[in-house]
């Protein structure tokens, strides 16, 4: 019997809610977090909120534009993303802004762009586009080599001056080739290989060594200080809280409390409670991406939708696990929460993206 075409369904309205609630909660903990920092640097306290808000408003915008667009027509654009993702980031090297001894800004006018959350995006829909020109090749260590081999242009590129947009992008394609490969014994060598790439990579700059002993033992380290802050500001946050607004390590205990850090502040003014709160709306969100994954009508709906859960879990985890000094610190954000208005418009196209694919439903047979 004959295939159907895919017809199209409502948007995943949970997944939409979902996206809603870290947003408006974003926005919160952000003013919170952020209004000490606006008030001394820039005389207004909610200087880094209307950054964020006026972001987030392009992004929603975005997101809702993209939820619109067929994701194939999306996906057949990717390798002119993959090569733009390339141009920026070889132009970061060049021409990039230095903020905090990074270079990871571009300056467009009076805006600065992060080209590193831009090639988040196109490796998802790079790596969906050649996998799914792939189909049923899937399999095998050379289909893993030439995976990695796509990857390793914008990795290499992107981890000059990011390591962990680097790890991100990375993650993504580890991940990927685990979902679309059903041969698991294939990952020992993988994971082999990328240990050792990893701890060559490591190596050759003293000063991610450096992050290794800062992290077994921070008090001894100066570099250690915002480590030590974030802990004071987790253990004193208990179980309910000192109440949002009343925290006292954003007071400058905590260096730039509005990024990385955030998490620590989320603990320290809404307790244990507020922070598990937050995490259970991360793990809804994954699990109605993945919802989304299983019910995607073809391979590349179904590869869009895991890069995308795959994303969000790794930057999740590495943000919660780098606050808690679980892993080095490596500069990772806390997605939709921490400062940032590249990263939550990317983020907010990510998941039109993901709404786009929702709306179509599997094929059917006539």
């Amino acid at each position: 019997m004959p295939l159907k075409k895919p017809s199209e369904k409502k948007t995943d309205g949970a997944l939409f809610i979902l996206v809603l609630i870290l947003v408006v909660l974003g926005l919160v903990i952000l003013y919170s977090t952020s209004a000490y920092n606006g008030r001394v640097k820039f005389h207004d306290s909610a200087y880094y909120f209307k950054k964020q808000l006026f972001a987030t408003a392009l992004g929603m915008m975005a997101m809702y534009l993209v939820s619109r667009i067929d994701y194939h027509r999306l996906v057949s654009l990717a390798p002119f993303c993959y090569a733009g993702a390339l141009v920026l980031s070889t132009a970061v090297l060049f021409f990039g802004q230095e903020y905090n001894g990074s270079k990871r800004w571009l300056a467009l006018g009076p805006l600065s762009f992060q080209p590193s959350e831009f090639a988040k995006l196109a490796v998802i829909l790079f790596l969906a586009y050649r996998m799914e020109k792939s189909t049923g090749k899937t399999t095998g260590i050379w289909f893993m080599c030439k995976v990695m081999l796509w990857l390793l242009p914008i990795v290499g590129l992107v981890g000059t001056n990011n390591l962990s947009t680097a790890i991100i992008i990375l993650g993504i394609g580890v991940i990927l080739i685990f979902v679309s490969n059903p041969k698991y014994l294939q990952f020992i060598g993988l994971g082999a290989g990328g240990i050792a790439f990893m701890g060559i990579f490591l190596a050759m700059e003293s000063y991610r060594l450096e992050r290794l002993a800062v992290w077994r033992d921070p008090e001894n380290f100066e570099k250690g200080f915002q480590t030590i802050q974030g802990l004071y500001a987790i253990g004193s946050g208990g179980i309910f809280g000192q109440g949002l607004g009343s925290s006292m390590q954003k007071l400058g205990f905590v260096p730039e409390a509005q990024n990385d850090m955030i998490f620590s502040i989320i603990c320290e003014e809404t307790g244990l409670a507020g922070a598990f709160l937050v995490m259970v709306v991360f793990a809804l969100l994954l699990w109605r991406l993945m919802v989304v994954s299983t019910h995607a009508p073809d391979l590349m709906g179904a590869m869009i939708a895991v890069g995308i859960m795959g994303h969000m879990a790794i930057q999740v985890i590495l943000n919660i696990a780098v606050v808690t000094n679980t892993i080095p610190n490596t500069g990772i954000t806390l997605p939709f929460i921490s400062y940032g208005g590249t990263s939550v418009l990317f983020l907010l196209s990510e998941m039109g993206l993901a709404l786009s694919v929702s709306r179509h439903k599997k094929q059917t047979r006539a």
